[in-house]
C-alpha cells in the first residue's frame, strides 16, 4: 500500500493533463467509503474499466458528518485514505471537506465521472453536474450490488442481539413451537440454534427440521429420569458449539445435573404445568384435581439438581373448572404456557447485551 496515491486537487490537474496528452483517460468517483465493503470494491473495480486511471474524491470528516450525521464518520477520514490507496483497482485519491464535491470537479476535469445505481444523470446536485457539463465529463452510471449497503451493515451492528437458545425436549414439542412462532412472528429477539432430545423419533426434532434448526438425538444411556454424566456432557457440548446463551427445557423428561448445570449457571430455564410450589412432578393437573384445587397454573423457573425446585420467574393462573376432566385442565395449562414461556424469554433476551 502507498499513500504516494493521496493527491492535492492542483496534483491531479496536472496528472489529468498529462494522460489527456497520452489519449488515456481518468476516471473520477467521490464517496464517504465510511465502512468498505464489497459493494464498494465492486463499482470501484468496475469505474476503473471505464478507462485508463481511477481517482477517488473522499469526503472528509466534516463534509460526512453534515450529511449523515453527527455519529459519522465511523472511521477518521486518514484511515479510510489508507484503506482506500491499498485498492490495487484505485490510483488516486484525494480528500476534500466540503459537503459537495464541485470546486475538485471543476479543478481536475475528468474525463469520466462514475456514479452508483442509486443516482442518475438528473438526480445529482445541480451544482456538481453543471460542473461536469463545463468539464466535458461524461457521465457513468454504475449498478448497485445487490445487499452490499453501508446502512444494511450499520443497522445490523447496532441491532440488538438475538437470545441464542438451546432447546431440550422429550416430546411434541409445543412449547417449542409456541417459542418459535414469535421468533418468526418479529416479536421475540432470538433464535433457536439447537433442539436435542432424549427420544429418537420425537415430533420436536421433526418441528425443529421443519424450521431449518439443527436437530440432535442424543441416546439417554441406562438410567430412566438422567442421564450418565458423559452423555450429559455431550449435550453441554452440542449446546456450546452452538454458542447459545440460554437453555430451555420443553417437556424434557430428564433431571439436570452437575455438567449442564455447572456449564451454564442460572441460564437453564424450564416450564412447569403448576403453581409451584404445588405439584412438582409428573402430571400436576392430575395431582391438581385429585387435591380439589379451584386454580392451577403453569410457572417457569430457573433450573436446579432439584426436582421442579429452582428459583420461580413468572407463573400463570388457571382456574379449575367443575367440570375440567384431566385432558380438558391440561390442554387449557398449556394454553397459558405458549404465552407465558414466550414472554419470559422475551423478558431475558431484552435484557442480554
Amino acid at each position: 500500500m502507498s499513500l504516494s496515491k493521496l493527491k492535492s486537487a492542483a496534483e491531479l490537474a496536472v496528472i489529468r493533463d498529462q494522460m489527456e496528452e497520452s489519449g488515456k483517460k481518468l476516471v473520477f468517483t467521490n464517496g464517504c467509503f465510511d465502512l468498505l465493503h464489497a459493494g464498494h470494491v465492486r463499482y470501484l473495480q468496475q469505474a476503473r474499466e471505464l478507462g485508463d486511471a481511477l481517482l477517488v474524491a473522499l469526503n472528509g470528516d466534516p463534509s460526512v458528518r453534515a450529511l449523515k450525521g453527527p455519529d459519522r464518520p465511523l472511521n477518521p477520514e486518514a484511515d479510510r485514505a489508507e484503506v482506500l490507496c491499498a485498492l490495487e483497482c484505485v490510483d488516486f485519491v484525494t480528500i476534500f471537506p466540503t459537503v459537495r464535491v464541485t470546486d475538485v470537479i471543476r479543478e481536475v476535469k475528468p474525463q469520466v465521472y462514475a456514479k452508483g445505481g442509486d443516482y442518475t444523470p438528473e438526480s445529482l446536485d445541480r451544482e456538481e453536474y453543471q460542473a461536469l457539463m463545463e468539464a466535458g465529463s461524461k457521465i457513468e452510471i454504475l449498478g448497485l450490488v445487490p445487499g452490499r449497503s453501508t446502512t444494511s451493515i450499520i443497522q445490523k451492528m447496532s441491532a440488538p442481539k438475538k437470545l441464542r437458545l438451546g432447546v431440550l425436549g422429550s416430546g411434541k414439542g409445543s412449547n417449542f413451537g409456541a417459542i418459535q412462532r414469535r421468533i418468526d412472528a418479529g416479536n421475540l429477539n432470538a433464535e433457536v440454534r439447537i433442539v436435542i432430545s432424549d427420544v429418537a423419533n420425537a415430533g420436536i426434532l421433526d418441528l425443529a427440521r421443519s424450521h431449518g434448526i439443527r436437530a440432535e438425538a442424543i441416546k439417554p444411556g441406562k438410567f430412566r429420569t438422567k442421564l450418565e454424566p458423559e452423555i450429559e456432557q455431550r449435550i453441554v457440548d452440542l449446546l456450546k458449539a452452538e454458542q447459545v446463551d440460554f437453555v430451555v427445557l420443553a417437556g424434557y423428561m430428564r433431571m439436570i445435573k452437575a455438567p449442564l448445570l455447572e456449564a451454564f449457571p442460572r441460564q437453564i430455564i424450564n416450564i412447569h404445568p403448576s403453581l409451584l410450589p404445588k405439584f412438582p412432578g409428573i402430571e400436576s393437573w392430575k395431582q391438581a384435581l385429585a387435591a380439589g384445587e379451584t386454580k392451577t397454573g403453569c410457572t417457569v423457573h430457573y433450573v436446579d439438581n432439584g426436582m421442579d425446585t429452582g428459583e420461580i420467574i413468572a407463573q400463570s393462573e388457571v382456574p379449575v373448572l367443575p367440570e375440567d376432566t384431566a385432558e380438558t385442565l391440561h390442554a387449557r395449562i398449556q394454553v397459558a404456557e405458549h404465552e407465558l414461556y414466550p414472554a419470559v424469554i422475551a423478558t431475558l433476551a431484552a435484557a442480554i447485551k
